[in-house]
């Protein structure tokens, strides 16, 4: 390979130090069958003809149906302002701010990120991201196992059911019980959290809205928990924070979230980033770094890296997490989504998201054959259950131009006939008169 260094006298010197005759000898423990004896590979292309070619294979990305999948992740409104802004190469090309006199406009932006944080959930103290919903959840509940001593999670069964598998694998490496505790239909079984309860727990795990949708109060779960010194930890969709309770005056200890609503697009499925936020009690417990405000030698007000302890810094047995990054340009995002649309942009959008949806709800209701299986409030998500198969109806509502909705029997044995419906602040009444229309059409 011309651009490999090495000469071949170097090469040689190598191999006779290691033992071997010739550099495929490093690869002789990998199965024959399994190698190649060349790469069968076309000539290179000119410049314009690559473009044509990755604009051909781009084209097959189907971006024009109107999209009511949710989930976990949605299609919200991003301001044109958030791509000019992110886009700057200040922020775009910066790496992890390690050196800080050389990273100050990173540091503050994050800085503000956190403090914009603290205000939405209602909590004290928040890292400087993570990389996802489900791994954030999974570092709130190895959080709490840390602070509490105890090895026993219970989780709600109303947790997205991908972030309950994330947690179950980040725990099992632990000796940490994870009790996913059943629900009432698409409710959370208050009576038998409480049931569970004790000495011995860690924590309890819940989704507010639940993966279905609904919304619960879970102010005297919270209180349960403190009784017996154990932590409340809530995953959070961030957008209907503008409308509900915050975290924080639920009484819950740590907060996650999925950030991909603050200003990110669905972009084909990521990247994202992740959320914790906690009480000041328990901040030499948080994962990953914070950024603090502070003062230099002559006095001025200065940014840095206050808190970082992950593996790469102190001894492994005493880091706080194995994270060695994190997605700060997705977290910038956020910030300037935030500050543009400020504290009345964010309650208006979570309003625009409820009232649309208990509309669609109302309408779908009326299609002969289907029925909304949430009995009680929802935000801006609820499950529907159709006389033929979820997977039947979503391929013809899709050939009619909708992705229609999430296919829960992809998730759940028990849900073949179910969907769940997102609505955001995007969809109008005439594409949510247009759903209902096909869907009574399809049946």
């Amino acid at each position: 390979m011309p651009y490999t260094p090495h000469t071949q006298t170097e090469v040689r010197e190598m191999l006779d130090v290691i033992g071997l005759e010739k550099e495929s000898d490093l690869f002789a423990s990998i199965p024959d069958d399994l190698k190649v004896s060349k790469l069968d590979l076309p000539d290179g292309l000119d410049e314009f003809s690559t473009f044509n070619m990755f604009k051909k294979l781009a084209s097959k990305n189907v971006t024009n149906k109107l999209m009511f999948m949710g989930g976990g992740y949605y299609d919200h409104v991003v301001p044109s302002a958030v791509d000019a802004l992110a886009g700057r190469s200040e922020f775009y090309t910066a790496y992890t701010p390690y050196q800080a006199e050389a990273s100050q406009g990173t540091l503050q932006a994050l800085y503000e990120y956190q403090s914009l944080i603290c205000e939405l959930t209602g909590m004290d103290v928040s890292n400087a991201s993570m990389y996802d919903g489900a791994t954030a959840l999974a570092e709130a509940a190895l959080m709490a196992v840390r602070i509490t001593r105890r090895n026993k999670i219970l989780v709600d069964a109303g947790v997205n059911p991908t972030y309950i598998e994330v947690v179950k694998t980040y725990l099992s490496f632990r000796d940490i019980e994870v009790e996913v505790i059943d629900m009432n239909g698409e409710e959370s079984n208050l009576e038998a959290v409480e049931s569970k309860i004790d000495n011995t727990v860690a924590a309890y795990l819940f989704q507010n809205p639940n993966f279905f949708g609904s919304v619960s109060d879970f102010t005297s779960i919270c209180d349960k928990l403190h009784e017996h010194k154990a932590l409340a930890v809530m995953s959070a969709y961030p957008v209907s924070l503008g409308m509900l309770k915050d975290p924080g005056s639920l009484g819950v200890d740590i907060v996650s979230a999925d950030g991909q609503c603050l200003g990110n697009y669905l972009s084909f499925g990521g990247p994202t980033f992740g959320m914790v936020a906690t009480k000041t009690e328990y901040i030499r417990n948080l994962p990953g770094r914070i950024i603090g405000k502070t003062l230099d030698k002559d006095g001025k007000e200065l940014f840095v890296l206050t808190m970082q302890a992950r593996e790469q810094h102190i001894r492994r047995q005493r880091a706080t997490s194995n994270i060695c990054s994190n997605q700060n340009l997705l977290a910038l995002r956020s910030t300037m989504f935030l500050s543009l649309i400020g504290r009345e942009g964010l309650v208006t959008m979570a309003e625009l998201c409820f009232n649309k949806s208990e509309y669609l709800k109302e309408q779908i209701s009326k299609v002969s054959g289907i029925s909304v299986v949430n009995t009680q409030s929802t935000f801006n998500e609820f499950v529907i259950k159709t006389p033929l198969s979820a997977s039947d109806l979503l391929a013809k509502l899709s050939d009619k131009g909708f992705y229609a909705g999430v296919n829960l029997s992809a998730l759940y044995e028990n849900r073949t006939n179910e969907i769940l419906i997102s609505v955001t602040e995007k969809r109008t009444k005439e594409d949510m008169d247009q759903l209902v229309t096909a869907i009574g059409e399809v049946l």
